[in-house]
């Protein structure tokens, strides 16, 4: 998948059934246009969406460089 570096999914220690997924991008743009209009992402859609209660929050964040 073009732009895509990695991915880490993580289970919350105080709330069962909760998780973090973080998944890397090169750009924004990679996961909200390439990755969003791609078979790939019907196919995701397809596997995963079902299992979403509530539907997860899709927000993007940059890498804070501390001197």
């Amino acid at each position: 998948m073009n732009g895509y570096i990695s991915h880490d999914l993580q289970r919350c220690m105080e709330v069962e059934g909760k998780y973090l997924l973080l998944v890397k991008w090169e750009s924004l743009e990679d996961h909200t246009v390439g990755f969003r209009q791609s078979t790939e992402y019907q196919e995701w859609k397809q596997l995963l969406h079902h299992f979403y209660d509530p539907f997860p929050t899709v927000e993007h964040f940059e890498k804070v460089t501390l001197s």
